[in-house]
């Protein structure tokens, strides 16, 4: 598969809050936003930078909601790794974090790449990242191999651990199964998430504290994490999860085929989540089987 590569820099002063899998990126030439393919266009701010969505990944969550108190995130440990070896990675030698998930980060700006083939419903564009000097001339298209993949921090991260494996089905077969190969290495040792992954056991709710505590808090795939906080948002005071899945089926419009059969078209998660009378829930299929249809 071919994508477009834009070379510029990562830049996060100015009050950016990036997590593991969100960053900004400013291009050498802001006109290069121009040439991202497809329906939705990218706006940048004034000095040039856009949000940036790492594809094929999903981080645990920093800060998820619309403004406080209901901002949200998952137990910030695992977190604030993911968050801090994506800089590290692309080349930020020191990151101080505040409360408020403000980054400040030595130096500030690091040069980088992209690889894009368009840009999400919230206008980020998605994309895999590298460092440095960039494997073609800006504003080219080029093929994206095994190698190349080998160089973005988005399978750095599957390879630690410190992701989970999120495919929409515009990613091709090749680059879905080895991106998914670096995530089962990472399971097979229990490293990052997979260490303490409850998305398959279950979790047993009681608020949102069990999945936000930071020493007792579930860590489960961040998608579930966000059907779910946006659940308790709408129950109030009542904790119940009798009418989560009736709350998937009627208020997400997640779309997605399963692997290996990927045939049928299932349209919500309550088809892959159990709830049991405790009040546990989990999945019923891993990440990596489940495709998500492009919006």
């Amino acid at each position: 598969m071919s994508m477009l590569l834009i070379r510029g820099k990562f830049r996060v002063e100015g009050g950016a809050k990036p997590d593991g899998d969100t960053l900004p990126f400013i291009p050498d030439d802001v006109a290069d936003w121009k040439l991202v393919p497809g329906d939705r266009r990218i706006v940048p701010k004034a000095d040039g930078r856009a949000s940036i969505r790492l594809e094929g990944i999903d981080a645990l969550e920093t800060h998820y909601g619309e403004k406080p108190p209901h901002i949200e995130h998952q137990p910030r440990g695992l977190a604030h790794e993911a968050a801090d070896e994506l800089l590290k990675f692309l080349g930020f030698d020191t990151v101080l974090r505040a409360d408020d998930e403000t980054v400040a980060t030595t130096p500030d700006v690091v040069p980088g790449w992209i690889l894009t083939r368009g840009a999400d419903a919230f206008g980020r564009c998605v994309a895999f990242v590298g460092k440095g000097t960039p494997p073609v001339y800006s504003g080219y298209w080029t093929d994206v191999d095994e190698d190349l993949l080998k160089r973005t921090a988005n399978h750095h991260l599957l390879l630690l651990g410190l992701a989970y494996p999120t495919f929409y089905s515009g990613l091709p077969v090749y680059l879905r199964e080895f991106l998914t190969d670096a995530s089962e290495k990472a399971r097979a040792s229990a490293k990052g998430v997979w260490a303490v992954d409850k998305t398959l056991d279950g979790v047993k709710i009681a608020g949102m504290t069990s999945l936000t505590d930071d020493k007792t808090g579930a860590v489960i795939l961040p998608k579930l994490f966000r059907r779910l906080k946006d659940y308790l948002d709408f129950m109030g005071a009542d904790s119940s999860l009798s009418c989560f899945r009736a709350f998937l089926a009627g208020a997400s419009d997640d779309e997605y085929r399963l692997l290996p059969d990927s045939g049928k078209l299932h349209r919500g998660l309550q088809d892959i989540v159990e709830v049991t009378a405790d009040n546990t829930v989990k999945m019923t299929r891993p990440a990596r089987e489940i495709v998500f249809k492009e919006k």
